[in-house]
């Protein structure tokens, strides 16, 4: 048995079959035998196995600034952790409006909750008080349907409150 002169596998042909090194001397192996391999392709290592692939280069800014509103807090906080998104003002800017708009949301309910509750055990205005939640969900839901679909179309909107907020914090 022949050893290769380059890496000292044993060879079984003209060639080795750990590096592709031609074999001076050694019987063939049955046959005519095979040419040597070429140079691996790129993003293989040269012994044998995968080489890591390189990472995607992300998403679109516009796709991860509409992702930061669609469950609010948490994809807010996500994008303001993860690494190549927290260093970009844009979406900064748009996961901090996500998180101001849906913590006061949170806020804004618990009062008006309070609030109603007590007007409707004093005044007894069951009705009318009773319509104004449902309506309320109804244009919160709208703001945020609209503000998913103008992110998405690369147009920042800066809300009136809490977006000069968020731009403040994201450093835009």
């Amino acid at each position: 048995m022949a050893f290769c002169p380059s890496c000292g596998a044993q060879v079984a042909g003209a060639f080795c079959a750990k590096c592709g090194s031609a074999v001076a001397g050694a019987p063939p192996a049955g046959g005519a035998g095979y040419p040597p391999p070429g140079p691996p392709p790129a993003g293989y290592p040269q012994q044998g196995g995968y080489a890591p692939q390189p990472a995607a280069a992300g998403m679109a800014d516009n796709v991860a600034g509409m992702l930061c509103y669609i469950a609010g807090l948490i994809t807010g906080i996500i994008f303001l952790v993860i690494e190549p998104y927290n260093k970009k003002p844009n979406i900064r800017f748009h996961a901090f409006q996500s998180i101001f708009l849906h913590v006061g949301i949170i806020i804004f309910y618990i009062l008006f909750g309070i609030v109603i509750g007590i007007l409707m055990r004093v005044v007894g205005l069951f009705g009318i008080l009773g319509l104004l939640s449902p309506l309320l969900m109804l244009v919160f839901f709208g703001l945020w349907i609209y503000l998913l679909f103008a992110t998405y179309q690369g147009k920042t909107i800066v809300l009136p409150i809490i977006g000069p907020l968020a731009q403040k914090q994201a450093g835009v």
